[in-house]
């Protein structure tokens, strides 16, 4: 028998879960982000059941305790000899190419990539180093467009040396494809070659590997340093990870404080991003799995049509028939836990973002919620 709710019934989303979030539900089916929704009420639970069960270990300056066990972690999974916490994403890709340059005074980055458009020049103004920007509206840069781009750079009248080549992957500005991993074999040889270091933006890291079946681990192994998000899906409200050589990264806490990212205390983000990781892999393998058996039944209803990237992650070009009142639609789908949300400042809706959410409801119930949904319309 059918559970699925129609327009008329009375609905009253704003109860059923203990923060009064109709997204934390225990059948809330969230396209939207790369994690679950967290809640103030969510995270300071979570935090009770962490003190305990194990307890959190206080940091001094961003400095030993749960922080200190959060690096241990992240070294070891991403198969690297040191790891450090950074507050901020946008901190971690530029101390990595800071320190990857050492004095040269250019780092190759794509034109798309989060660093070039969305953090305000801070490689440029604050450590001196210039990003060349390659293939611009693309995904990713092609290996003879890099080597183009270092000829071009040490042919000049005064040497420009390259000191980093940075790939961001998945790149969210091309709603989460993914560079190939050939690709970046390809890249990362000819830098080493060629004495360049290699930095992955790897913020989606986990993403990128559940989609693509080749662990964080050999991603990592590729590249000179990795940074990984904290906050996107493992939990944490804020922080990011810097893994790399021990050379590169066990003295560059000194270089965090000078750019003002040694906070005083960090633990609690640490204790729960550690948290977050454990089982991540599984679950999230498990989601994508159901994902891309929804997308296929999703796509045998009428006017709805929806894509898988030839090289993507957990994000889904998704398209509505013109005639269709995606208003209707969307409240529709709410009415049975399912939420799927318009483009962030626009009305209209082209993805479906696939995280561990997906794994609360079953596809049928999904599938029929979308089906009732698209004849409401």
């Amino acid at each position: 028998m059918s559970t699925i709710r129609m327009e008329s019934e009375v609905e009253t989303l704003s109860s059923g879960s203990a923060s009064g979030d109709p997204l934390e539900r225990e059948n809330a089916v969230v396209f939207r982000g790369d994690g679950e929704p967290q809640s103030a009420d969510l995270l300071l639970g979570r935090l009770a059941e962490i003190q305990s069960e194990s307890g959190l270990s206080p940091d001094n300056y961003s400095l030993g305790g749960s922080v200190a066990d959060l690096e241990n972690h992240f070294a070891t999974a991403l198969g690297k000899e040191s790891a450090v916490y950074m507050p901020t994403g946008t901190l971690a890709n530029h101390l990595a190419i800071r320190a990857l340059c050492a004095g040269k005074p250019r780092a190759i980055v794509q034109e798309q990539s989060h660093l070039y458009h969305d953090c305000g020049d801070c490689v440029t103004q604050l450590s001196g180093i210039n990003l060349v920007p390659l293939a611009k509206g693309e995904c990713c840069f092609t290996l003879d467009e890099l080597k183009e781009a270092v000829a071009e750079s040490t042919s000049g009248r005064v040497l420009s040396s390259i000191g980093a080549v940075m790939i961001e992957s998945p790149v969210r500005r091309q709603m989460g494809q993914v560079v190939s991993f050939q690709e970046m074999k390809a890249m990362t040889e000819y830098c080493r070659s060629q004495g360049i270091g290699t930095h992955l933006d790897g913020a989606r890291l986990y993403m990128m590997s559940a989609a693509s079946g080749i662990s964080p681990r050999e991603y990592s192994a590729l590249f000179d340093t990795v940074y990984v998000s904290l906050y996107k899906y493992f939990g944490a409200p804020y922080g990011a990870i810097l893994a790399g050589d021990s050379h590169l990264i066990e003295g560059m806490f000194h270089t965090r404080r000078m750019f003002g990212g040694g906070l005083a205390s960090s633990y609690f983000a640490a204790g729960l991003a550690l948290k977050g990781t454990k089982g991540f892999e599984e679950r999230f393998g498990a989601a994508m799995q159901q994902g891309r058996d929804l997308v296929q039944r999703l796509n045998t209803l009428p006017k709805l049509a929806i894509k898988e990237f030839e090289h993507g992650s957990n994000i889904f070009p998704l398209n509505f028939a013109s005639d269709v009142d995606t208003e209707i639609v969307l409240e529709n789908l709410r009415r049975n836990q399912v939420f799927l949300y318009p483009d962030e400042g626009a009305d209209r809706i082209s993805r479906l973002t696939v995280n561990t959410t997906i794994l609360r409801q079953a596809n049928d119930e999904i599938f029929e919620a979308f089906e009732a949904a698209l004849k409401a319309a």
